[in-house]
């Protein structure tokens, strides 16, 4: 592969925090070859991910965030800057990758569900060598099918990356009438990975914001504002797999409810690992109510974020 190609791709995703729709589109290639690419510059070592050991770690702030949360697991990362979404999920989704590698094992069944961060947490899995593992897609596929983000796309390139079965979920996740979801639910490969979601032994999942700039509120074709805004003066702070909750963790079940197709929250919730991967100042909110509604059993944050759990937690 050409090295010039490579550590342009590299520096286009890594340095200016590119998509890699984007960097496909700019440099007149298919997005599959720019993660081939990427893939590859990290074979060669044009990039290079290293995780510094820091004379002041968090492993105390972990283990009160454990401690006061209730969780099996954390991961606290120094963010330089909380309040930028894409840094946040840049970060985060790095140390996501490697906490990824460390607690999965032969046999595993994993689901994802969507976002930005799981996105570039999907990059960043190294092809390591595991056995008889299948990746699940946890929710329907949300916004641009093309998109990084999208469910269908991260749970495919995860598979793609371990060379691991992959049991996707071929709707949309949330539909225009009760009637279509019910029908569509019938569908075979639907209903086998709404039934695989109960049988999965980690999840991933991200946690969704209501602010304006957030990828659930960008894409009006997914939801409108008209029919979140009723949720939101109820108290909704935020959302996994578009099931939203208030900041006490309090499921707000509405008529969206009845037209989602993925995994139900409370399904999740009973998973032996479900590890939220969000951070920033943006989605505090959200992530203390997913934290107070017990959905998530381990958590990959930042450290602002976990030191002010800590406090609010107390």
């Amino acid at each position: 592969m050409n090295a010039i190609l490579l550590e342009k791709v590299a520096k286009l995703y890594y340095e200016d925090g590119m998509t890699q729709e984007k960097i496909a589109q700019k440099m007149r290639i298919s997005r599959p070859k720019v993660s081939r690419l990427l893939t590859e510059a990290r074979a060669e070592g044009v990039v290079q991910i290293i995780v510094s050991s820091l004379p002041n770690g968090f492993e105390d702030l972990e283990r009160e965030l454990e401690m006061k949360a209730g969780l099996l697991d954390s991961v606290v990362v120094r963010v330089s800057r909380p309040d930028d979404s894409m840094m946040v999920s840049q970060e985060l989704g790095a140390a996501a990758a490697q906490y990824f590698e460390r607690i999965v094992q032969d046999g595993d069944i994993v689901g994802f569900t969507w976002g930005n961060t799981l996105s570039v947490m999907a990059d960043q899995i190294s092809p390591i060598k595991l056995r008889q593992m299948l990746i699940v897609q946890m929710v329907g596929g949300m916004g641009d099918p093309f998109s990084d983000a999208h469910a269908g796309d991260i749970a495919r390139r995860v598979a793609q990356t371990l060379n691991a079965k992959l049991a996707v979920m071929p709707a949309p996740g949330i539909v225009d009438t009760v009637e279509m979801c019910e029908a569509m639910r019938k569908n075979k490969h639907v209903s086998s990975a709404l039934s695989l979601g109960a049988e999965v032994k980690v999840a991933f999942v991200g946690i969704g914001s209501f602010r304006k700039d957030a990828l659930l509120m960008r894409n009006e074709d997914i939801i409108s504002w008209q029919e979140v805004d009723p949720l939101i003066k109820r108290g909704a702070v935020g959302d996994i797999g578009l099931r939203f909750f208030d900041i006490q963790g309090r499921r707000l079940l509405s008529e969206i409810d009845q037209r989602i197709i993925g995994v139900e929250l409370d399904v999740i919730r009973k998973l032996e690992r479900v590890v939220g991967v969000a951070g920033g100042t943006q989605k505090y909110d959200a992530i203390l109510g997913a934290v107070r509604g017990k959905y998530i059993n381990s958590l990959v944050t930042d450290e602002e974020t976990a030191r002010r759990l800590v406090l609010d937690l107390a």
